[in-house]
């Protein structure tokens, strides 16, 4: 019986693009555990397990004078293979965890790298290309707009402002609903806190509008019609990826409206 180990640590827009990966984990192991960021837990729904990281106990090895709790190294030591991308950049934890069944990966793809992240996450594991992140949702097209206005970084936001003005044109088609966090301030927006819950609510807009975020990648593996926007990042790497989904680098006002008002008018099933 072989006992297989995923660590992913990371953000939502991480662990969307890393599902392929840790589906195809799910290959030949007769049991698949998952250790990830406590939001990302729903999104899981493959495995035999699945964990949030600050409860493992984790973070403490490798910190000076601390080795591998006791309860913790018997717990590691169970699975015949660990594959993380978890520690891989800190000698003091592979040190601390030399001897048990490791097996670490980068957790960012290369400067320069010419392979989407979906793509690098998969090739890391030996699976085939492309790799395409999917979240199975139960729901159909109810004829709404959402605009999720954030990210993780002020650099990668469009302007609340634009995201308004653009709000105000698309609704002579459509209702617009607004998305935010939990901590993410817009007065009326819909907030789910469970993310697997919040993109089968996703699945049932007719589209998405967001900036380079983990929302998008969310509404994108839900199957939805993401408009993307994005700035410093490089989409050739780090765009969502979906069925129908369209990146706008640096656009204007104009080039969003013009994108947006007219795949907002076409049905669920054509991009």
């Amino acid at each position: 019986m072989i006992r297989r180990l995923a660590i992913r640590p990371g953000a939502i827009g991480d662990l969307v693009v890393s599902l392929p990966a840790l589906q195809f984990l799910r290959q030949g192991a007769d049991y698949l555990e998952v250790w990830c960021a406590s939001q990302n837990v729903p999104l899981v729904r493959f495995a035999d397990r699945v964990v949030a990281l600050p409860a493992t106990g984790i973070d403490w090895i490798g910190l000076p004078e601390i080795e591998v709790p006791p309860p913790l190294a018997s717990v590691l030591a169970n699975f015949d293979e660990i594959i993380s991308w978890y520690g891989a950049n800190r000698c003091e934890f592979r040190r601390a965890v030399a001897g048990l069944p490791f097996r670490f990966l980068p957790a960012l793809p290369r400067e320069h790298s010419l392979l989407h992240a979906a793509d690098y996450y998969m090739r890391q594991v030996g699976g085939s290309l492309p790799a395409l992140p999917r979240l199975e949702c139960a729901g159909r097209d109810e004829g709404f707009i959402v605009i999720h206005p954030f990210s993780g970084s002020p650099r990668k936001n469009w302007a609340i402002e634009n995201f308004r003005e653009l709000a105000r044109r698309l609704e002579r088609r459509l209702p617009v609903k607004w998305c935010a966090g939990p901590e993410e301030e817009l007065s009326g927006a819909v907030r789910i806190e469970n993310l697997y819950e919040l993109a089968c609510w996703l699945a049932r807009a007719r589209l998405y509008v967001g900036n380079d975020s983990g929302i998008s990648h969310l509404a994108a593996a839900a199957g939805t019609r993401v408009v993307a926007l994005f700035g410093p990042t490089d989409p050739a790497v780090w765009a969502p990826r979906g069925p129908c989904v369209r990146v706008l680098r640096r656009p204007s006002l104009s080039a969003v409206e013009a994108a947006c008002e007219s795949l907002a008018l076409r049905p669920r099933g054509s991009c």
